[in-house]
């Protein structure tokens, strides 16, 4: 009987137990597993099967872009598709998106894609953009949120708060790097980092600490002060890779002035 080939999937396999701080042993406990077949599985001495890779896929909550490359590296085929959000397959969830946006109003919402890029918004998150930036100002960002709050020409410099949101967000996007290991997300990251007033250091700030009972972010431009907390909302139980890497952020009003500015504007 011809032996299967040797697979890069061990290490990968070993790259995510780590991340999530695990060792073998904590990691073989949770998934029911012998220590020294999931060493043998991660030095290459074992072939795992594919359903080996997905149980221990699901218990280190690999995401499904990740699970698809550990299946890949395994020898096997992928068993998350990934649909562009306007194909018909998806109609109905982007019916749904569409809603909510709609809902939101007069209150800015946003869909993003995991690495923050902007594929949908309502018509409230233009209007506010527009009361601080100039089309060329927004395009200087756009399409991705954090270069928008974080470039030099963007939405910085009318953020009152700046250090507190900005930190805040940095800190978001390193979550999102430490558990995903994605490497688009790693040089967005140190683009963000490297503009000018960005010191490495909010990384380690401890924005727990707070008495606020939330991060309220706010702007001010001459005579227009805002204030927003916002939410971020994900679809449940997706099987389908772009709807698990989909969020929403919703922006409500921090305060009444802020509420009654955004109504003044949805009806000038």
């Amino acid at each position: 009987m011809k032996a299967r080939p040797q697979t890069s999937v061990g290490p990968l396999l070993r790259q995510w137990r780590e991340r999530r701080k695990l060792s073998q042993l904590g990691l073989a406990t949770e998934a029911d597993l012998s220590a020294r077949h999931l060493s043998f599985v991660e030095t290459g001495r074992a072939q795992p099967s594919r359903d080996l890779v997905l149980h221990l896929s699901r218990v280190l909550e690999v995401p499904l872009r990740a699970r698809n490359e550990l299946l890949s590296a395994a020898g096997f085929a992928p068993i998350y598709r990934e649909t562009a959000l306007d194909a018909p397959e998806l109609d109905q969830v982007h019916r749904a998106v569409e809603f909510i946006l709609r809902q939101q109003e007069p209150y800015p919402a946003v869909v993003l894609d995991r690495h923050w890029n902007m594929l949908m918004g309502n018509a409230a998150l233009g209007r506010v953009i527009g009361l601080f930036l100039s089309p060329e100002e927004a395009a200087a960002g756009a399409p991705n949120v954090m270069r928008l709050t974080y470039h030099p020409r963007g939405l910085r410099s009318w953020i009152v708060n700046w250090e507190e949101t900005a930190a805040a967000y940095i800190q978001w996007l390193h979550r999102d790097l430490l558990r995903t290991g994605d490497d688009r997300t790693r040089a967005l990251l140190d683009e963000l980092l490297a503009y000018p007033g960005i010191p490495r250091a909010w990384l380690g700030i401890d924005l727990d600490a707070s008495t606020d009972p939330f991060l309220a972010m706010e702007f001010r431009k001459a005579d227009v002060a805002l204030s927003f907390f916002t939410t971020i909302a994900s679809l449940g139980t997706p099987y389908d890779v772009t709807l698990h890497e989909l969020r929403v952020e919703s922006f409500f009003p921090a305060d009444d002035a802020t509420d009654r500015a955004l109504r003044r504007l949805a009806s000038a």
